[in-house]
């Protein structure tokens, strides 16, 4: 029996992060595209997002359920310890600082500023090397 380490622990966080944000982008883009469920009370929680969504309906809902897709995707290799896995979430991060950096830029001060110092942080994670080399053979390798 081998003893999980502490970058074990926090590999196992961003996979669970992974397959969360895959289930919150399922049900956004669920709802989006299929109105008038019970799902739709989940918008309780973030309302404005969804005044803000919700003209769109398809439109937007579509690109949610892929980006759900690809969310669980990523999170699936991710946790084979797959190096397309750890590419994949590389991928969906670097997008996320993007993004974030160009919602600081066009007023969201300071929600772009928080978001991309989180996303920014966790992009930093991914790429510690002891991180990295647990993908280096697609799941042969520890994390030391």
């Amino acid at each position: 029996m081998v003893a999980q380490t502490k970058a074990d622990g926090g590999v196992t966080a961003v996979g669970v992060f992974l397959f969360f944000g895959a289930t919150m982008a399922l049900l956004a883009g669920t709802t989006l595209v299929w109105r008038g469920t019970i799902l739709d009370r989940a918008w309780v929680v973030n309302a404005a997002a969804y005044a803000r969504l919700a003209h769109f309906g398809q439109t937007i809902g579509i690109p949610f359920l892929l980006l759900g897709a690809i969310l669980v995707v990523a999170g699936i290799g991710w946790f084979r310890r797959r190096l397309w896995g750890w590419r994949l979430a590389i991928a969906i991060i670097v997008t996320q600082v993007l993004g974030d950096l160009v919602n600081a830029f066009i007023g969201d001060v300071v929600r772009g500023g928080v978001g991309f110092l989180i996303a920014g942080a966790l992009l930093l994670y991914l790429l510690r090397p002891q991180v990295r080399s647990a993908f280096a053979s697609g799941g042969a390798s520890r994390i030391g």
